[in-house]
């Protein structure tokens, strides 16, 4: 089994990233936050593949950690199987959501979604692609929002919604809005996270503008150190590097529900077997997160004048 980090070394670059993105704007716990992206990445998960003894794994590490980041259950269960077909695999295959909820606490029927996906690649030819920043690292992102969302109550409610099957076709996603949790009209707006932790040059993108232009005003300001926040990968008409159906914000763009994709430009480790915890930019990774919690704290404050927009 690979080693992903010693304890020590773990601690020296916990300082680090504190350090790096100051005390006051260092929100969330970055040692929990490592500490999750680290399990989910390890070989012990198999790569996270939907419907292997790995993909389980990481499920009820999932499980766990939205009960200690304070999410509570929609109904009986976090739980919400789905069933779909593979790219080239006429047969049914089973995936699972993890869907939660923190309570808004002065208008709680209106709801940002917050989606992660937390499958990956699996094992192929005996090498184990862990799927750090591919996407671990999102999971790992809104288990820490959550937990300050938890200490500090939104205005209003924040569905975390970590989905299966996202590498296979969207499915998790597709699933989601099949059978949407709560009303879908309810819903004002996705926060995708999809690779948010490793950038050489510290940039954080936010893609989504171009669709809803509306929501410019709210991403000013709310990069932390030591991230620099860009918008783009979005303009259908001016660039062929759009991400707009890359990832599980696309169904929800389909549905008509605003969104904004936070992700990197990583095309160097992307479906990688390099992409492991020891090679993510972990003070990147902490200011991101705390770059996006800033911007859910943005929506969530705005949220009115966003549902009237749409």
């Amino acid at each position: 089994m690979r080693r992903v980090l010693q304890t020590l070394l773990c601690s020296a670059l916990v300082v680090l990233c504190a350090t790096s993105v100051g005390v006051q704007s260092a929100t969330v716990d970055s040692a929990q936050l490592l500490r999750d992206l680290e399990t989910l990445s390890s070989d012990e998960m198999e790569g996270r593949l939907p419907g292997t003894p790995g993909g389980a794994k990481a499920r009820a590490y999932i499980l766990r950690r939205y009960k200690e980041a304070g999410i509570q259950p929609i109904g009986d269960s976090y739980e919400r199987p789905f069933a779909f077909q593979g790219r080239g695999d006429s047969s049914d295959q089973r995936g699972v959501n993890i869907i939660g909820v923190v309570r808004g606490r002065r208008e709680p029927g209106r709801f940002i979604v917050l989606t992660a996906h937390y499958d990956h690649l699996g094992v192929r030819n005996g090498q184990i692609f862990n799927g750090a920043d591919d996407n671990a690292s999102g999971v790992a992102a809104i288990l820490a929002i959550a937990a300050r969302a938890s200490a500090d109550k939104p205005e209003h409610s924040l569905v975390f919604a970590a989905l299966d099957a996202e590498e296979s076709g969207l499915h998790g996603a597709r699933a989601f809005l099949r059978d949407p949790p709560v009303a879908r009209d309810a819903i004002v707006m996705n926060v995708n996270l999809d690779m948010v932790a490793r950038d050489a040059n510290n940039v954080l993108y936010a893609s989504g503008t171009f669709h809803s232009p509306f929501l410019k005003a709210y991403l000013k300001d709310v990069a932390r150190p030591p991230v620099t926040l860009r918008l783009g990968h979005d303009a259908t008409k001016t660039t062929d590097d759009d991400w707009t159906e890359d990832s599980d914000h696309f169904p929800f763009h389909q549905a008509g529900i605003p969104f904004i994709y936070f992700g990197v430009e990583d095309e160097a480790q992307h479906h990688k077997a390099t992409d492991d915890a020891e090679t993510v930019t972990k003070a990147f990774f902490v200011g991101a997160t705390n770059t996006i919690l800033a911007a859910v704290r943005k929506f969530d404050a705005n949220l009115e004048a966003i549902s009237a927009r749409r």
